[in-house]
């Protein structure tokens, strides 16, 4: 499938599964508003072109264990393509990282890490200046609370891409 050729029904489909998961043929084929079988089809057709690439469930971090999170922007030495290429293949190594974005401007990187620990990231953050990876600087924020946290509103981007 090419962006193109998603039209409203594609779009109620992948915003259902974005924000309740998987869903029995019913309820999908309900919230969409077409019958099962076509949905169960088009569902099918969209994970085969690779517009669903997995399911997860959001857990309640702070109901299961005591956690320390910390947001670190990243600036490397140098700007080749080994560098950039070391550093990210570190950042995939490392469980406390759980997001990381490559960015444009004053920094290279921004990551998100959840640590059991606030000496767990100070670990984590020595364990990656010993990596000798080319870090010219660092600066960390430690999270105090979300605010907010959410996926994109994929039927008012697809929308917007298709008026282009």
């Amino acid at each position: 499938m090419k962006k193109s050729t998603l039209d409203a029904t594609d779009i109620r489909i992948l915003s259902a599964i974005q924000n309740y998961g998987q869903l029995s043929k019913t309820r999908l084929s309900e919230i969409v508003n077409i019958s099962a079988t076509p949905c169960w089809s088009r569902l099918d057709r969209l994970k085969a072109a690779g517009f669903i690439t997995g399911y997860h469930a959001n857990i309640a971090l702070d109901r299961l264990c005591d956690f320390t999170q910390v947001m670190v922007t990243v600036s490397l030495t140098h700007h080749r393509s080994a560098d950039f290429d070391r550093f990210e293949g570190w950042v995939a190594r490392q469980d406390d990282i759980v997001e990381c974005v490559a960015t444009g401007g004053g920094m290279d990187y921004v990551m998100k890490t959840i640590c059991p620990t606030l000496a767990g990231f100070q670990a984590l953050m020595q364990d990656m200046l010993d990596a000798e990876l080319g870090v010219d600087r660092y600066m960390t924020y430690i999270a105090t609370r979300v605010v907010k946290s959410s996926r994109p509103n994929i039927a008012k981007l697809a929308g917007a891409g298709q008026r282009a």
